[in-house]
């Protein structure tokens, strides 16, 4: 088996505002703090002679080399992004931003909001419109039933609640 590898498909472009500061956050830690000691790191470490073996030099560098990729990501993605920041004409229904509570068939209650692709955490129950799971969801109302199938079988689950966030509220 070759290293070739397809590029991934790019996630949906939406974000929520929420989610949006805390990439804008991340890019200026990157950039404003992190780097520059990094730099100096480097340039003290580079100073001490020779840097074929200097950990502190070679462990440095490859530290500017991950933050200087990370900071490009984030600057090319946060210029495709679309910030979602209001609620749907039909609230009544699963779209973006939603905050969803479904049951299963053992009368189990699980809560959700649907995020974008850059901002899911399913430990703070956070769940990308992009994963089966919110694919399955967009467009259902309340009451409506659908069945997901996953690897350990078909889950039967019910939307039982649907709510909206306002603005600025997490």
């Amino acid at each position: 088996m070759g290293r070739y590898r397809p590029p991934r498909k790019k996630g949906s472009p939406y974000i929520t505002p929420e989610g949006a500061k805390a990439l804008e956050d991340e890019l200026h830690q990157l950039w404003k703090v992190e780097r520059p000691m990094v730099t100096a790191a480097v340039h003290a470490a580079a100073l001490n002679g020779d840097r074929s073996e200097n950990g502190d030099y070679i462990y440095g560098k490859r530290r500017l080399r991950e933050i200087d990729s990370r900071v490009r990501f984030l600057r090319l993605r946060l210029d495709e992004l679309q910030v979602v920041d209001s609620v749907p004409s039909q609230s009544d229904k699963v779209y973006f931003g939603a905050c969803v509570r479904l049951e299963d068939d053992d009368g189990e209650e699980r809560h959700f909001r649907l995020v974008g692709p850059d901002e899911f955490d399913l430990s703070q129950q956070r769940l990308s419109i992009d994963s089966p799971m919110g694919r399955a969801l967009l467009g259902k109302s309340l009451d409506q039933s659908f069945d997901l199938a996953t690897p350990d079988g078909v889950q039967h689950w019910t939307v039982v609640d649907i709510t909206y966030k306002p603005r600025g509220f997490e």
